[in-house]
């Protein structure tokens, strides 16, 4: 049985309005591949949590031909390993008034709305991945498709920004986007799970 729970949190500087369905954990089918990858850049030190415990990352699929997709949950950054109940599914979103939806046993945070960017943009594009490195960040700043600095990290500037650069063939060529608003944070993706994967590895080789 689901439970519908609508509620707006604060995430340090970000009002982000979130429905949550919540629902039983996902088949580990479901998440299987994806789960891999996360396990793979949080070994790399990609997703994880700071000092103060705050989480950080993501990585997502896209589910068929849509725009929904499967997502680590909020607050999920810092933990080992994940299983079904650490995913969530984000049914619709809308970038102007910082609001999603999703379904799961967990609640997406607002990095979801850059992944939900990505696949708006880029119908190719099945994988996404969030992840944080500050020498990589400061190594690509500007000298990669930069979001600017005025669009800060979980705002509708940010998700807009997203959108804004995507609409060159280049960028979306490209597959990285570094987040000018939020340091550290650094946009992967890719046209599935292997690619995306390629390209992390071919950034995290260079730095």
């Amino acid at each position: 049985m689901s439970e519908l729970v609508h509620m707006t949190y604060d995430e340090g500087y970000i009002k982000f309005d979130c429905e949550w369905v919540r629902a039983d954990a996902l088949p580990f089918s479901e998440i299987a591949g994806v789960n891999s990858l996360r396990d793979k850049l949080y070994g790399l030190g990609l997703i994880g949590a700071h000092d103060d415990g705050v989480g950080f990352g993501n990585v997502s699929v896209r589910i068929g031909g849509s725009n929904e997709f499967v997502i680590s949950g909020s607050a999920t950054g810092g933990l080992r390993k994940l299983s079904g109940a650490h995913y969530c599914q984000v049914v619709e979103f809308d970038f102007d008034k910082n609001w999603l939806r999703c379904v799961g046993p967990v609640r997406a945070s607002s990095e979801s709305l850059s992944h939900a960017a990505v696949y708006l943009s880029c119908p190719d594009v099945n994988a996404v991945v969030h992840v944080h490195c500050l020498s990589l960040w400061k190594k690509l700043y500007g000298r990669v498709p930069t979001t600017s600095s005025d669009a800060l990290y979980g705002t509708p500037a940010m998700a807009l920004d997203i959108v804004r650069l995507l609409q060159d063939a280049d960028v979306r060529k490209d597959r990285v986007i570094v987040m000018g608003g939020h340091e550290e944070g650094i946009l992967a993706f890719g046209k599935d799970l292997a690619e995306v994967d390629g390209v992390v590895l071919m950034l995290v080789g260079g730095v």
